[in-house]
């Protein structure tokens, strides 16, 4: 492929045929890809054989790499980028993988704004310096429950799409100029809201670890908005909207459309 430009590349490894046993993998481990129609499952096939071919992974304390990590992994990252016109993480090289909760000694900031020095247990960061580190065992847990509103992959590559202008301030590259002042506002609401119930103890379709900064706010929002979409839609419908309009994705719609119909008495 040498002396291709990018996008020629990206249509030669597009266009071989998806390995069967990719699909197995996702049938298998990545659930949420069964809710999807057939031209996005194809989009997704796509993305997910571009982000293989040009992200490396590396296996952390001991663990080896295998065609099931990568898959499930990619599958759940490039999910966040069907309908947009994206570059497939141009900033990010490599994904580090542990086989499970790993030690950082980054510094940890709770909601309250309390700041924990020292090691600390994690499931998954993300570096400005392209680098996403993952716990499988969790990767794998997050993939399993699609209801629950906890993945970490979600969780991780919704920082790498903030911090793709420079900065991890929660607010990423949005599609129009116009569209940032609605942004802000609401997701500036929304957050000031999540704040108050992680001080008060207040039920949230949120979890509260978004109160921590806009950064995670963005992150903790991106999870529940493909896990638990008809809860987001609900009680955040502002907050909804905005992220269906930067994900350019409906997946209320698609979780109303899969869900089996009551038989009539």
């Amino acid at each position: 492929m040498f002396g291709l430009s990018r996008k020629e590349r990206r249509a030669q490894i597009q266009a071989q045929p998806f390995p069967p046993e990719w699909s197995w993998i996702m049938a298998r481990t990545v659930p949420i890809y069964s809710r999807l129609s057939e031209l996005d499952k194809a989009e997704l096939r796509g993305l997910i054989q571009v982000f293989l071919a040009e992200k490396v992974f590396e296996g952390c304390a001991g663990l080896e790499i295998t065609d099931e990590i990568k898959v499930t992994i990619a599958a759940q990252a490039c999910l966040l980028l069907l309908h947009r016109d994206t570059d497939v993480y141009p900033k990010l090289i490599t994904i580090l993988v542990y086989p499970s909760a790993y030690v950082s000694n980054m510094p940890q900031h709770s909601p309250q704004g309390i700041v924990t020095e020292g090691p600390q247990g994690r499931l998954g960061e993300a570096w400005t310096s392209g680098v996403v580190v993952l716990s499988w065992d969790d990767v794998k847990q997050g993939a399993a429950d699609v209801r629950d509103g906890h993945n970490v992959v979600f969780h991780e590559f919704a920082h790498q799409l903030d911090q793709e202008d420079g900065s991890s301030d929660g607010a990423p590259i949005l599609p129009r100029r116009n569209l940032y002042s609605a942004w802000a506002r609401v997701l500036g609401e929304e957050y000031d809201e999540l704040r108050k119930a992680a001080e008060t103890g207040k039920k949230s379709v949120l979890d509260t670890y978004g109160a921590t900064e806009p950064a995670e706010f963005f992150a903790v929002a991106t999870e529940a908005f493909f896990e638990k979409p008809v809860q987001l839609k609900k009680k955040h419908p502002e907050l909804y909207e905005e992220l269906k309009i930067y994900y350019a994705q409906d997946p209320e719609a698609e979780f109303q459309a899969v869900q089996p119909k009551r038989p009539k008495l």
